[in-house]
């Protein structure tokens, strides 16, 4: 392996700096571990979860020839719903684009939406009003001065095309055990998978393995502010026009959050609504509930709303309403725990964030784009990436959390005590 090609992953765009000693100590065991592991077959690496910052790393593995293998709980990809569509930062779409490469990108940025406009355009719901004229309250624009977004569910089954051979539905992964030279997952059914040389925890906010290898450090805080998602066919968006529209009642302090595409003709398109806690009250407490009650609440809540608005509501797709617990990790930034060699985690499972300022998924491909490029140039495990991993992983996703939670605080009204509030 030529020396140049070596510390190629940090010469990649994000915004975080490498530390120079980092990359310096990662030169030299690259240097003396190379020829040697490059001359053996490696045991796969193990990944908990079909997520998408799972799935993304599994894409960065297959272009680097590492085996791997990704293990999800569910039965497929659509088992459950797939939440809000998502906007794509800067970082985002960066991270994206290192780990696909030219060609693959450009067919996942075609599919994508592009929105114009500055920023959030605010409404007062009662009135339909915006509120103070145009009130542009975050830089949404990432690229090609648009709002760039796609739906959970069709990122997700994009980073899932050529690895479908690498994905095993129905296995729950509920912990691991460390042996001399790899690592096993154990399954909920008391099964182990073959022994792999890393295990990298994505499974999300309820991940085992972030539970077990942080010591219980890694929590995810119950903010008690909920949500509703909600679907409707475009034309009952048409009278907002194009653009991103925040919709708040002052009243209940519920609010709606929606992207309106110009491209937009004979589809769905999705509002996510959001209330401070105790205003949004699932039947029983029961949050998995989808469909007719979901979206019969969220027209009682919007009832009193501006006529303008209630297409909205009256005309949803009432099968593809459900609720959501609006969550946060550790506000303070995210632990540290005693490194484990052998096992990680990434996305939600090591940094979940409320809704607010729409940074979680873009901090979750940040990770697999990076824990990828450093598997990429050692040619696969070695003994201290989960350490170099972290390390830089902590100090992008603490930021992001403290100003996805600041938001949340500012919009929501939640607050969270490390010392008191629930955890999940």
């Amino acid at each position: 392996m030529p020396f140049q090609t070596i510390p190629k992953f940090f010469a990649r765009s994000f915004t975080t700096p490498k530390p120079t000693i980092v990359r310096h100590t990662i030169i030299r065991r690259y240097m003396t571990t190379y020829t040697e592991s490059a001359m053996t077959t490696q045991k796969p690496i193990l990944i908990s979860g079909a997520g998408l910052a799972s799935l993304l790393l599994g894409r960065s593995l297959k272009r680097s020839n590492i085996a791997f293998q990704i293990f999800e709980r569910d039965d497929s990809l659509v088992f459950r719903g797939q939440g809000y569509r998502l906007r794509l930062s800067h970082e985002g779409l960066d991270a994206i684009a290192t780990v696909l490469g030219p060609e693959a990108f450009q067919r996942f940025y075609n599919i994508c939406g592009k929105t114009s406009g500055r920023g959030t355009v605010d409404l007062d719901a009662l009135t339909g009003q915006r509120t103070d004229q145009i009130k542009v309250v975050e830089n949404l624009t990432s690229r090609d001065g648009k709002t760039v977004g796609i739906a959970r569910g069709e990122m997700r089954g994009f980073f899932h095309e050529g690895i479908e051979a690498h994905v095993q539905f129905g296995k729950h992964v509920k912990g691991y055990e460390v042996l001399d030279e790899g690592v096993r997952a154990i399954f909920a059914d008391g099964t182990k998978s073959d022994e792999g040389c890393l295990l990298i925890g994505g499974e999300g906010i309820k991940s085992r393995v972030a539970k077990q290898v942080s010591g219980g450090l890694l929590k995810v805080y119950d903010t008690s502010a909920r949500g509703i998602h909600g679907q409707a066919p475009a034309s009952a968006f048409a009278g907002l026009g194009e653009g991103v529209f925040r919709i708040k009642d002052q009243t209940t302090k519920v609010a709606i959050i929606t992207n309106v595409r110009p491209e937009a003709v004979d589809i769905d398109l999705g509002w996510t609504m959001i209330g401070p806690p105790g205003v949004i009250k699932a039947p029983n407490d029961d949050y998995s509930i989808v469909g007719k009650q979901a979206a019969e609440i969220a027209q009682h809540l919007t009832s009193s709303w501006d006529k303008s608005l209630q297409p909205l509501f009256q005309n949803m797709n009432t099968s593809e309403a459900a609720f959501w617990k609006i969550t946060c990790s550790t506000p303070s930034g995210v632990p540290v725990w005693t490194n484990e060699p052998r096992v990680t985690v990434i996305g939600d499972a090591a940094h979940s964030m409320t809704p607010a300022g729409g940074i979680g998924a873009n901090t979750a491909v940040r990770d697999s784009a990076l824990l990828g490029g450093l598997l990429h140039d050692a040619g696969g495990y070695y003994k201290g990436v989960t350490a170099d991993y972290e390390k830089t992983m902590r100090v992008y996703a603490s930021e992001a959390v403290a100003t996805s939670y600041g938001f949340a605080a500012k919009q929501m009204g939640v607050h969270i005590d490390e010392s008191t509030t629930p955890t999940i």
